[in-house]
């Protein structure tokens, strides 16, 4: 701040003369102040675009894992990956562990889908039990062909005693792209990525159905709207890309989240205390948050973490719906733990574990499908 220097030299022999050296010796505070620099209000806060971390190898998977996706945390620590294999087919679908300690185990050789022939594992979690709830995603394995399959996917169960896999059991068949699967209060969730084909330039709808834990041996009523089980929909509007609903987590409140893939935005769903939705509404979006691929809420932090496939990112939502970039990175190979199209995300300890799906997408940041496949880790502070 400015001050102000005065120096007075008086004398008592007349007021007329202490007026004079008042004006000869006083110094006018204007010369004393200095010229302010104006503020640049926008350069003194962060850009949340722009990453705050950035990405390291965790584990380089083997020839048989070109497609790493859905990752379940078990009570161990231990995380079970599901690896459909889409981008090259003649390595069969599998589950892998990634032990507490980053070791690479295969876990299971997943059977044939009764209907296709194989298996498409995307989302994954463990229920209190102790089986896995999977999402057999058959939307890519027309028999003849065709580029897309609908009716034909399915949630399964994959029956676990004393820590290993047994037997596959259906729960749910009739999903056109199951997709992500969470477990809340005795309920399993799953998200629905494609209610219906479009037909023309309507949005997209997409959805997410709830079930009870235990239940089984469920065929979806079509068309897919009208089954009881659907209990939010959501509409996307992007053009390029037909992927709606796709990650879900829920927070310590009990409020479902939900990524919208192409259009790159999240909903909330909040619930009544009858269990019944009250609020189905855009929560978070940014103009660099490009997608909204598998997400985690990680009550440590207060944060939901998303999987950001289009923008090869992983971004960071606060609880008030603010986004702020993690970690980012231009087209790559994916050497040394560079994001290389995320797809799934989860919060072990202070680490964000992530599977990177490299699975080129219309208008996204990865062009190309190519080795080494990987699994990527965020340190947090």
């Amino acid at each position: 701040m400015s001050h102000r220097r005065t120096r007075w030299i008086g004398c008592w022999c007349s007021v007329a003369l202490v007026a004079s050296l008042v004006v000869l010796c006083a110094r006018p505070a204007d010369a004393q102040r200095r010229p302010k620099r104006p503020r640049d209000r926008a350069a003194s806060v962060a850009d949340p675009s722009k990453p705050t971390k950035q990405a390291q190898l965790l584990v380089e998977l083997p020839e048989s894992c070109n497609t790493p996706d859905g990752m379940a945390l078990l009570p161990s620590g231990d995380i079970i990956l599901s690896v459909p294999n889409f981008n090259d087919k003649k390595a069969p679908p599998l589950l892998m562990k990634i032990t507490k300690d980053n070791k690479l185990e295969e876990f299971y050789r997943l059977p044939k889908n009764p209907d296709t022939g194989r298996m498409g594992p995307m989302g994954i979690v463990a229920a209190p039990s102790g089986d896995l709830y999977l999402a057999d995603n058959q939307i890519f394995h027309d028999p003849d062909g065709k580029p897309m399959l609908y009716g034909k996917s399915r949630l399964v169960r994959i029956v676990v005693k004393d820590g290993k896999p047994v037997e596959v059991v259906p729960v749910v068949t009739g999903f056109n792209v199951s997709n992500a699967v969470v477990i809340r209060d005795g309920y399993v969730y799953v998200s629905e990525t494609i209610l219906a084909p479009k037909t023309g330039d309507e949005p997209l709808a997409s959805g997410v159905f709830r079930f009870k834990l235990g239940e089984e041996g469920i065929a979806l009523k079509q068309p897919l709207k009208d089954d009881p089980h659907l209990i939010a929909t959501l509409l996307t509007y992007n053009k390029e890309v037909p992927f709606g609903a796709d990650g879900m987590t829920f927070d310590a409140q009990g409020n479902l989240y939900v990524g919208n893939f192409a259009d790159g935005t999240m909903h909330k769903i909040e619930f009544g205390a009858d269990g019944k939705v009250v609020s189905n509404r855009i929560f978070a979006k940014a103009a660099f948050m490009k997608s909204c691929d598998g997400i985690w809420y990680d009550a440590r932090t207060k944060k939901i973490y998303v999987a950001d496939s289009l923008a090869n990112a992983v971004q960071m939502v606060s609880l008030d719906g603010k986004v702020q970039t993690l970690a980012q990175d231009p087209n790559n190979d994916g050497s040394n733990g560079r994001l290389d199209q995320p797809c799934e995300v989860l919060v072990r300890g202070n680490e964000v574990i992530v599977s990177n799906m490299d699975f080129p997408v219309p208008g996204g940041v990865n062009k190309t499908f190519d080795k080494p496949w990987t699994m990527s880790v965020i340190k947090l502070d």
